[in-house]
């Protein structure tokens, strides 16, 4: 009798066991696999990249540091910014890590 409740129990918790195995493999692994290739591209960051931030601004790197980088955005026009700020690389310039 013991037997057939727990394998009841079971049965009655294997849907709910089967969405969080979905809702992970659909949610969490694909935002921790875009967070991988995030962190990725900012240890890539070289002088010379073309970059977008997060706010839009479009620039050019000329120096690389820890946690920021100088980005050129017009001619004598220069701002230090943080590396999370980036949104994307536009032209990868291969550039050296100066």
């Amino acid at each position: 009798m013991q037997g057939s409740s727990g394998a009841a129990m079971i049965t009655n918790f294997l849907p709910i066991i089967l969405i969080f195995v979905i809702f992970y493999f659909m949610l969490i692994r694909p935002q921790q696999k875009k967070q991988k290739d995030y962190e990725k591209m900012l240890s890539g960051l070289n002088k010379n990249d073309e970059v977008v931030t997060t706010g839009g601004i479009h620039g050019t790197i000329l120096n690389v540091k820890d946690t920021t980088l100088t980005l050129r955005i017009d001619d004598n026009v220069k701002i230090e910014i943080n590396k999370n700020a980036i949104g994307y690389v536009k032209k990868s310039r291969g550039g050296t890590n100066d």
